[in-house]
């Protein structure tokens, strides 16, 4: 069903013939965002917690843990400042991916749809590049599990045992360890709907939760053998910050799982659209914050990348810490294979996108007559069996081996993620909300502020390549992006 841009209608009264009848500011207020002739079809299953919670566990990942060093290169103002700032801008790019949503058919909202209804020739493309991107970082958790393990399991051993005996050295392993959590993660990845995610999810929030009580426990009552903190300063920039602000940036990337979520939610108002994109950015920021100013007050200008490797492992709460992270990154890495396994979907398949579309963005009356008849939904209709089973398993086999025999893509996943973080969050959405409402006098503020944000997107687009290109020259030792 086309709906008029921007406008989250309570009923089908407000547009009569493909025009506006109300303010955009509507779609703030949370009206519904379908007509009378959706109400007849099948309608979400996914509830707000977990679609919150899936969301929540898309965005918050390793990422996290490098935020009091962010902190401490530009002092505990900037640090907070810039976090919200990159929070609130990836919100503002998941907002306008929700209206834009509202303009394809019904819960058939992907990159793909919008693409054709705004840049069709690209379309193909966009895919490409969301797919590598959910790929390469899927990648990326495999091997942060490979070196984790070892660790994890050296600290449990000698806590659980004795500090002089050592593990049996197949646990020392990082592949093993992959080769054993892929019996646990292959069944997940075949789930069909992130609905079916949810429990994991609530799982990996659990573990960011515990690493939370990690980080505020050892700052009140500090443990034996902690490291001396460093200078706490208000406000100090370091050249660190120019490597550390883009972790930033990246800390909030979930947009490719924003249509996914759009499309199984019960009742997608906008309304609800909003509580789940302000309830996981939210929590996001949230969590970053606490962790980044109570990280920095402990360690000062001393804290590393990683604010749990800073605590001594002699007890059993920081091994389970480190564990707890391992749980997290594990538990994230079918949201990154559902994405991929749709957008590759499209690439392979670009000819299930019919003429049709143009139709049913040219006026209401042909997207009656389209709504009255037979759905065939070109970019969205339902992934046979086969088709279904040949992508996840081609995406999961093809991960699986790099990360086998592969130690570090930091740089790999530097230029991949990004650049394409910075597409999907920022750059598309600012563009797809630009020509959908470009003609729209009512949306003329919020158009103005979508080409502000592709623009943003654009700047740290440059920014972010000319500084991976500079790494390539005089490669310092800096996180990979989220």
């Amino acid at each position: 069903m086309v709906q008029t841009y921007g406008v989250a209608r309570e009923n089908d009264v407000d547009v009569v013939g493909g025009v506006q009848g109300a303010d955009e500011s509507r779609a703030l207020l949370g009206g519904a965002s379908t007509t009378a002739k959706d109400v007849d079809k099948p309608d979400g299953r996914a509830t707000l917690g977990s679609c919150i919670s899936n969301l929540a566990n898309t965005i918050m990942g390793t990422g996290m843990l490098t935020f009091p060093m962010a902190m401490a290169s530009a002092g505990l103002i900037p640090g907070m400042v810039t976090c919200v700032l990159s929070g609130g801008v990836a919100a503002f790019g998941l907002y306008l991916l929700s209206l834009c949503a509202a303009k394809t058919k019904y819960r058939h909202a992907s990159f793909h749809a919008v693409s054709q209804l705004t840049f069709p020739k690209a379309a193909v493309f966009f895919d490409a590049a969301i797919a590598i991107k959910c790929f390469g970082v899927s990648i990326s958790y495999l091997i942060i599990i490979k070196g984790l393990m070892p660790n994890v399991v050296s600290s449990l051993y000698h806590v659980l045992t004795s500090p002089d005996v050592n593990p049996p050295a197949w646990m020392l392993q990082g592949s093993n360890w992959i080769s054993i959590f892929m019996l646990l993660l292959v069944p997940l990845c075949f789930l069909r709907s992130l609905h079916s995610l949810r429990h994991t999810s609530y799982i990996a929030l659990f573990a960011v939760a515990y690493l939370l009580a990690i980080v505020i426990v050892c700052y009140f009552w500090p443990i034996k053998n902690m490291p001396s903190p460093g200078e706490v300063r208000l406000i100090h920039f370091t050249p660190s910050f120019v490597s550390t602000f883009p972790v930033q940036v990246f800390a909030f990337t979930c947009a490719q799982n924003l249509f996914p979520i759009y499309n199984e939610i019960k009742s997608n108002t906008q309304k609800r659209m909003n509580i789940v994109i302000g309830g996981s950015i939210g929590a996001a920021t949230l969590t970053y914050e606490v962790i980044s100013i109570i990280g920095y007050l402990t360690f000062g200008s001393k804290v590393g990348a990683n604010i749990i490797a800073m605590y001594p492992s002699t007890s059993l709460f920081i091994a389970f810490g480190q564990l707890a992270i391992v749980i997290l990154v594990l538990f994230s890495y079918p949201l990154q294979v559902h994405p991929c396994r749709n957008c590759l979907d499209k690439v392979f398949h670009p000819d299930h996108v019919s003429h049709e579309v143009k139709h049913h963005v040219a006026s209401a009356d042909d997207d009656a007559e389209a709504d009255d008849g037979e759905e065939d939904d070109h970019a969205h209709a339902e992934m046979s069996t086969l088709k279904h089973s040949v992508l996840t398993a081609g995406i999961i086999l093809s991960g699986f081996v790099i990360a086998y025999f592969v130690d570090d893509l930091r740089l790999v996943l530097s230029f991949v993620g990004s650049t394409g973080s910075t597409t999907i969050s920022f750059i598309l959405p600012g563009l797809f909300y630009w020509k959908l409402s470009r003609n729209d006098p009512s949306a003329r503020t919020t158009n103005f502020l979508s080409i502000c944000l592709a623009v943003y997107g654009i700047l740290i687009f440059i920014f972010c390549l000319g500084f991976n290109i500079y790494q390539v020259v005089n490669p310092p030792a800096v996180p990979a992006p989220h």
